[in-house]
């Protein structure tokens, strides 16, 4: 609530979030055998998201595997390799990678007929089929509301860390049909928006 000195800020994501990228994902392909984390294995936001997997999957035994993401011939490489085995899905994980490279995870994906879900609503609206994530727009309004708070003289140690208070799901329509997936309706009636 108060974090002192020069520090405050926004969180842009929280780990309880894979756990339900994990479910989101086994509704919409519910013969889900394999789930592959496209992640940044370096970053402490790749290795804590790996593991958050690796708990949410355990008691289901779906298999899960890391797939770097560092540059794009990786990227095509990993999901083709994971693509071999049948029921398999893609989670794309928060990070600078998968925002940088989303292009490529998407068109791979689609290519290698994988569901997938990704952390921002704009991967949904380039053609990922699913994503479940915080809506930055709302955050970057709070963030400079907190600007104008310390220009006026407030000090940022005074202001608490926020966490993110609004997820958005998104649902395309249009990739889950190419590749062959029924979106089940109780999932298109809790999504914010709708693709189609």
């Amino acid at each position: 609530a108060r974090p002192g000195g020069n520090t405050t800020g926004f969180m842009q994501f929280e780990l309880s979030l894979v756990g339900k990228w994990f479910q989101i994902l086994r509704e919409v392909s519910p013969n889900l055998a394999r789930v592959g984390l496209l992640r940044e294995p370096a970053t402490p936001a790749g290795i804590g998201q790996w593991a958050a997997l690796q708990v949410a999957a355990e008691p289901t035994g779906i298999e899960v595997s890391p797939l770097p993401i560092s540059n794009p011939t990786e990227i095509e490489r990993a999901v083709s390799a994971f693509a071999r085995e049948p029921n398999g899905g893609l989670i794309a994980a928060v990070g600078g990678g998968t925002s940088v490279h989303r292009k490529i995870i998407i068109e791979a994906a689609a290519r290698n007929r994988l569901p997938a879900i990704y952390p921002h609503r704009f991967m949904a609206a380039d053609g990922g089929m699913i994503s479940y994530g915080i809506n930055l727009v709302e955050q970057y309004r709070q963030i400079a509301g907190y600007v104008d708070r310390i220009l006026r003289g407030e000090k940022a140690g005074d202001l608490p860390v926020q966490r993110p208070t609004k997820y958005i799901l998104t649902i395309n329509l249009k990739t889950a049909k190419a590749l062959g997936l029924t979106v089940p309706s109780s999932l298109l009636t809790r999504a914010d928006v709708v693709i189609e």
